[in-house]
């Protein structure tokens, strides 16, 4: 069947043509989370506001689906936001909205300090500098809306002429579960943007047909998108760049004349050095390493504070610095986790100690919360590195270290140690509340206060605060025994005491915001909630010619709607527990939000199958489920084999989107404008994304309550004939 409603594309037949479309969006869509989150990092804290504007353009397209559509649509925004991020005048200035949106100093984002030079007496410079910020990223969110209103527009299109509907949502599912594995899949190999940009000109190429002219533009602007992005690839002045499964890396070599100095950029901000502690390297080079501290690194003293540290876990080990000060210290069994591979790799190949390579490190790749849930070994000594995050995870507001920082995770560790054992944790305190927090947890768990000091920021590390937990007693006798030790760290706590402070929320499991001080949504989010309703409402006006007082909200338009704000929010609070249990890897990610479209298929086929079941039944099983959720610990599977608790995880998360498929299908099958209904679905999805900042202020678990009144109203809405089905 060829479909001719489009002056410029020709798909094979209508299936396909939903098939290559629904890949196209979300290989699109996870394309530019990750890269522009890179590249503009405050996108990287932020990414559920990408996803928005992607949701809105889909959800307007197929609001718009009969009008026609031009492949050019999507290219020309498309170049557009190449080019912004791959010129470097354009980078460096729209790079710069990082520090713009947080001048107001409420969010901690790594590598941005325009904030300390602006304070409350400088409020109204601090306002002007914000709404620049909030200028360029409206630039950057309207591009990407007005590439994804014609991807919408072709789905909206195919899926009205598709003959059967239930087979039509079906494939538009399993096209975004293989665009979805597709881009992880490149993302596991390392493949830089260059492969990314050119795997979506192959689909769509397949999409671009029309007459010669428009082919003849259209080839332009693909070879333009595609040539454009190889520079993107490398990092100016390194000798070696990565793209890893989480972040852009880049190996720059110091110029300080030593020989085997490195340091590690992770989305273009200094991130970890690689250096060499070894005696008689330190010995050649006086002026850069001062005799006071030799032996005393960050990456030696946690060895120092334990008689006997046979047994050594690392979480954050990076590159290796940790592991090397173990060996320096004569540990016997070394157990390094990194949850970046790339990294280790880093490690392996520029660290000059070599500590990678020592038949005594056991190098783990896996989240550290992971693996305090499923190792059966008990250590002298756990040293937490400098474990912190330069990025969130792809769907939720948690970074990838906030699962690690809380209460329950620090109790899991903790019960890994033997009887006298010392557990240290290193941390670049940002904001006094931070070291606080951290602070309070280490007392609560080991019932007595932390010994805390300062280490300085030289060419024996990058410092910060060093906490230590455990058998103090122990640890005060080494500190007697060694008078160089206890004297170094006497003199680093007078240089900086500690201060009594208000106590900020502890963080758990369910309010896992690290960099936060209490319970709130951020004051950014409200201005990006502004914005992003200023979007809608100019891109309504643009791409449908009306007023956004003309719009449409009759009760089917808010059936779909709560259908789509309750599925994005479910998703969520499912990757959100699945991090608990199972780590918080981007594989676990794809697995949990494929899982999710998977579980949407089964519910088309038990719908097919069983075509009579009352929707009562099924809606009660949709809300107990879902409220079901909210009492149940998931994380007391943790210990289980990795594959059950995959598959307990991931089926009792999920089960809720077994009957919500079921009820959407059903719904979706008898309404007549079914461009209409997925567009409500869609722009639902939106204000789900964009709920999310409510979990800041309410906690995640309680969230499920709010998707259970989504699942109500839907309830409420839902047409009872198909008569008044007409959106």
């Amino acid at each position: 069947m060829k479909n001719s409603t489009s002056s410029s594309l020709h798909i094979p037949s209508v299936g396909w043509g939903i098939f290559i479309v629904s890949m196209t969006s979300l290989l699109l869509e996870t394309l530019l989370i990750r890269w522009i989150g890179t590249e503009i990092r405050i996108f990287a804290y932020l990414q559920n506001i990408i996803l928005i504007a992607c949701v809105l353009g889909l959800g307007l397209g197929a609001f718009t689906s009969t009008q026609s559509v031009k492949l050019r649509q999507i290219l020309i925004p498309l170049a557009i936001v190449v080019a912004i991020i791959v010129f470097p005048i354009s980078h460096q200035a729209f790079g710069r909205i990082s520090e713009f949106l947080t001048v107001h100093g409420e969010n901690v984002i790594w590598g941005t300090g325009l904030d300390q030079g602006l304070g409350s007496s400088g409020w109204l410079k601090s306002l002007f500098v914000m709404l620049i910020g909030l200028a360029m990223t409206y630039i950057i969110l309207m591009l990407i809306v007005d590439m994804f209103v014609p991807l919408g527009q072709i789905l909206g299109k195919l899926i009205n002429q598709h003959t059967n509907t239930t087979w039509a949502y079906s494939i538009n599912i399993l096209g975004g579960v293989i665009g979805t594995w597709l881009f992880a899949l490149l993302s596991y190999f390392y493949f830089p943007p260059f492969v990314w940009f050119l795997t979506l000109a192959i689909l769509l190429i397949v999409l671009s047909y029309g007459s010669t002219n428009e082919r003849t533009v259209n080839s332009i602007l693909i070879i333009f998108i595609v040539l454009l992005s190889i520079p993107a690839g490398r990092a100016i002045n390194s000798i070696e760049t990565v793209w890893s499964p989480y972040q852009k890396l880049a190996v720059e070599k110091v110029p300080s004349g030593y020989p085997d100095h490195y340091q590690i950029w992770v989305n273009n901000v200094g991130y970890q050095v690689i250096t060499d502690l070894r005696s008689e390297n330190t010995s050649r080079k006086p002026d850069m390493f001062s005799a006071v501290q030799k032996g005393l690194s960050q990456y030696d003293i946690p060895l120092l504070l334990h008689p006997s540290p046979k047994d050594v876990l690392i979480v954050g080990a990076g590159t290796g610095n940790d592991a090397s000060g173990a060996l320096r210290n004569r540990a016997q069994n070394i157990t390094a986790v990194e949850i970046d591979p790339a990294i280790i790799e880093i490690g392996r190949k520029f660290h000059p100690e070599k500590p990678y390579d020592s038949p005594i490190v056991n190098i783990v790749n896996d989240d550290a919360r992971s693996f305090f849930a499923t190792t059966q070994y008990k250590y002298d000594l756990i040293s937490f590195g400098l474990l912190d995050s330069h990025t969130t995870t792809s769907l939720t507001n948690a970074r990838l270290d906030h699962y690690v920082y809380t209460q329950e995770s620090i109790t899991q560790a903790a019960s890994l140690l033997k009887p006298g054992g010392v557990l240290t944790l290193m941390f670049e305190v940002g904001r006094p509340y931070i070291g606080e927090r951290i602070r309070l947890i280490l007392l609560d768990i080991f019932g007595e206060e932390p010994i805390t000091f300062r280490i300085p920021n030289n060419d024996y590390g990058v410092g910060g605060v060093m906490f230590i937990a455990g058998d103090l007693n122990s640890v005060n006798q080494q500190l007697g025994t060694n008078e160089r030790l206890g004297s170094f760290i006497r003199d680093l706590q007078k240089a900086t005491p500690s201060t009594v402070l208000n106590s900020p929320k502890v963080t758990t499991d369910d309010w896992p915001y690290f960099y936060l001080e209490n319970p709130k949504i951020p004051f950014l989010y409200f201005w990006i909630s502004g914005l992003i309703i200023l979007i809608f409402m100019k891109s309504y006006k643009k791409w449908t010619g009306e007023n956004i007082r003309t719009f449409k909200l009759n009760r089917n338009f808010w059936h779909f709607f709560c259908l789509g704000a309750a599925f994005l929010l479910l998703e969520v609070q499912n990757i959100s527990k699945a991090s608990v249990v199972l780590g918080n890897t981007w594989v676990v990610n794809t697995i949990i939000i494929s899982s999710i479209l998977m579980m949407a298929l089964l519910a088309n086929w038990v719908s097919y199958k069983f075509p009579k079941l009352p929707l009562s039944i099924i809606y009660s099983a949709l809300i107990i489920t879902t409220v079901g959720l909210y009492f149940i610990d998931l994380a007391r599977f943790a210990f289980l084999p990795y594959t059950i608790k995959a598959i307990v995880t991931g089926g009792l998360t999920s089960l809720p989107m077994l009957f919500s498929g079921i009820v959407f299908i059903r719904s979706f099958s008898i309404v007549p404008e079914k461009d209409k209904a997925l567009g409500a679905n869609l722009l639902g999805a939106m204000l789900g994304a964009l709920l999310q900042s409510i979990t800041f202020a309410i906690g995640i678990r309680a969230l499920l309550l709010v998707v259970a009144v989504f699942y109500i109203i839907s309830f409420l809405t839902s047409s009872r004939n198909t008569a008044e089905n007409k959106i």
